[in-house]
């Protein structure tokens, strides 16, 4: 049917992963303060609770080469609890440990007074037993040889009416049990899409591709309501854009009773908090806001030449509104502009934004960074290491780093890294960590993008060895998050539980816009490289982002999209 043969097979006994390591945190996680629904296991979405399973029994799994470590391997929830049910099953690839999730459900009564007010008595039941199963995919070419070394992979079929919200694999042709999984009522799910490619292969007989891919809620942010389930999505025909036939789970109850409250932020913060370690020749360093505003930075308005002093609480700056262009911060000149510029370590903090991730399953904390100025890039080209002039600089640097925490246990999930116009998500099995459950954030040098281990980044193409440096490492200049915070933001605990400061309402530019023509500089360089590698360099040059081209200040935290969106990933 689909011919084993495009496999490196063995038999099920042998596939599974001999080194099989679940991961879990350098340190115990530590008892949290009383709360409402936090770190409780239980998470109440309306209709329904969720439990989160992370512990699971291998099913299949795959290689497609004698390294088992970029083989994949498939799974089923095991120790569910009582009155909960499996929606569907778990991948990962086995190039890294253990460290997935899957939610399993359980209906809530309507004679709850929670959920009263949110259940729909005229609705069916929020979950129901497929009707049947699709077999989607199997290697399966029906030799006798293979009966025990292939995988089948099963698209639960929903009632009218309901949804399924993940695939069932098993190592036998038989169709699974239909108490194996349930699917849910449509109005309590969301739609989700793809998101990294976890597998693929084709079989030597249909010539069909299959793939496997995670999946993540197509509504998310601090707003979003959808919520992964932690299952996969699978298929040989689907193209991108095309609706899927699974979805996730939408959280419909409006108390988001399961993230913390304020005293649970706070041992949050002092359990996780990261250490920010800056390169040891970093020329630009943080400093707080109020260190920046005492020490000299100047409040401009358009059309007027003298800039204005800044009260140290930011109380003077105009609120509100959008980046307009009528206002600006710049430096002060002389020895004053060269002392901002350089920072100051000893007053820096990080600001922390605190809000709801994933349907309110997960908790972002979002640490912000101030630096008063960013330094001029670094280019690369092969061995050659040029320092640009101008290209790259700017006044006033907001740079972030994010937590992502698990409502059901308090525990440290990820960690998403900003690198410029984008970053990487990082799993806390991934992390280098300092101290007990403290990971480690190394800031680039000049640029102060963030990375999870040290070295040298290129933006551009590493492939090459062509584009801006980015140097990370350790050295005595950090920052300790877990001491060193001031909570700015977290608007789901209701109004006055957080004061916001004034400065966080200023909307405009923290640097003024100085256009140049970088274009020119690059240029004049290209003209020395070898003429093998000009028209390489040339084309890395063009997809540079914007902030390369000028001096432009960035606007402050409230007005980036992740304030209230997702990170961009």
């Amino acid at each position: 049917m689909f011919g084993c043969q495009c496999f490196q097979w063995s038999r099920i006994a042998e596939l599974l992963p001999p080194d099989t390591k679940t991961f879990s945190l350098p340190a115990p996680i530590p008892t949290w303060p009383q709360g409402q629904g936090f770190a409780s296991g239980v998470i109440n979405l309306g209709e329904l609770e969720v439990f989160q399973i992370s512990r699971f029994e291998f099913v299949w799994g795959s290689n497609l080469s004698q390294d088992k470590k970029k083989g994949v391997t498939f799974y089923k929830p095991v120790g569910i609890p009582n009155g909960f049910f499996s929606l569907g099953h778990y991948c990962q690839s086995n190039d890294q440990p253990l460290q997935g999730f899957v939610l399993v459900a359980r209906e809530v009564a309507c004679s709850n007074p929670e959920v009263a007010q949110i259940c729909n008595l005229d609705k069916s039941p929020p979950l129901q037993k497929p009707l049947d199963y699709t077999l989607l995919w199997s290697p399966d070419d029906g030799s006798e040889e293979n009966y025990d070394s292939c995988g089948y992979f099963w698209l639960p079929q929903p009632p009218e009416g309901y949804e399924a919200m993940g695939f069932v694999v098993t190592n036998k042709p038989d169709r699974p049990e239909l108490d194996e999984v349930r699917c849910v009522r449509a109005d309590l799910t969301d739609s989700c899409e793809t998101h990294h490619l976890i597998f693929k292969t084709i079989s030597k007989l249909s010539k069909v591709p299959f793939r496997v891919w995670s999946l993540r809620p197509c509504h998310r942010g601090m707003l979003g309501k959808g919520i992964p389930t932690g299952t996969f999505f699978c298929s040989s025909y689907w193209n991108h854009g095309e609706e899927l036939n699974i979805v996730c789970l939408k959280n419909l109850n409006p108390s988001l009773h399961a993230m913390p409250n304020l005293d649970q932020i706070h041992a949050l913060i002092k359990h996780y908090g990261p250490t920010i370690f800056f390169h040891p020749n970093e020329a630009y360093l943080p400093s707080s806001v109020a260190w920046f505003f005492k020490n000299g930075a100047l409040l401009y308005k358009k059309g007027e030449s003298d800039g204005q002093a800044i009260d140290p609480e930011g109380l003077n700056l105009p609120s509100g509104g959008k980046n307009d262009g009528e206002y600006w911060i710049d430096l002060p000149s002389g020895d004053n502009k060269r002392s901002l510029k350089s920072g100051n370590l000893e007053s820096a903090k990080l600001y922390v934004h605190v809000k709801p991730a994933s349907g309110g399953t997960f908790t972002d904390i979002v640490m912000w960074v101030f630096c008063p100025f960013n330094g001029p890039a670094t280019l690369k080209v092969g061995l050659m290491n040029i320092a640009l002039s101008k290209i790259g600089q700017h006044v006033g640097d907001w740079e972030h780093f994010t937590l992502r925490i698990s409502n059901f246990t308090g525990e440290l999930w990820s960690i998403y890294f900003s690198q410029h116009s984008g970053g990487i998500w990082v799993n806390a099995c991934d992390l280098e960590f300092i101290e007990g459950n403290k990971a480690i954030v190394y800031s680039a040098r000049s640029g102060h993008a963030s990375f999870p281990h040290p070295g040298s980044y290129i933006q551009g193409s590493s492939k090459l060895g062509i584009g801006i440096r980015n140097d990370a490492a350790r050295s005595n200049l950090y920052v300790d998050s877990s001491i060193e915070y001031e909570i700015i933001g977290a608007e789901y605990l209701g109004d006055g539980v957080v004061t916001e400061p004034c400065w966080l309402q200023y909307m405009r530019e923290w640097g003024p816009t100085i256009v140049y023509d970088s274009r020119s500089e690059l240029d004049k360089m290209i003209n020395f490289l070898p003429a093998m590698v000009r028209y390489s360099v040339e084309n890395i040059f063009n997809k540079f982002p914007l902030e390369l081209s000028g001096e432009e200040g960035p606007t402050g935290p409230k007005e980036k999209k992740n304030w209230a969106g997702d990170e961009r990933w």
